[in-house]
């Protein structure tokens, strides 16, 4: 403990403003530029770590049918759930086309780049 009993902040911020005192005004320009630029940046990231999920959850009720239903009342749910379904399946297809226009849009730009 007798190492951290030297230490004094006083005896500290009199070692800076004499530090400081030697230098010259560009340098401490410098140093003033090199505190805000690394500031921006920690700064930057610090805000942009800020991440909101965007995953949500997709609950799938599992409806329980009896054992003993009739072959034309199959059908008959079928027929009411298959609007559903394709609404669904379209919906999906819609999503995937409009994603991969933009990948194409993108790959389309790094090709004109050159990459």
């Amino acid at each position: 403990m007798d190492f951290f009993g030297r230490m004094s902040p006083l005896r500290a911020y009199r070692d800076l403003r004499l530090f400081l005192a030697g230098r010259e005004t560009y340098e401490l320009g410098f140093l003033a530029a090199a505190m805000l630029i690394t500031g921006f940046f920690i700064y930057a990231f610090a805000k942009d770590s800020a991440v909101e999920p965007t995953y949500k959850r997709d609950i799938v009720y599992v409806q329980q049918w009896r054992a003993d239903r009739t072959e034309a009342q199959i059908r008959a749910q079928q027929a009411i759930d298959a609007p559903i379904k394709a609404k669904a399946m379209a919906e999906q297809k819609a999503a995937q086309e409009k994603r991969q226009a933009g990948f194409k849009k993108m790959d389309d730009a790094l090709s004109r780049w050159g990459l």
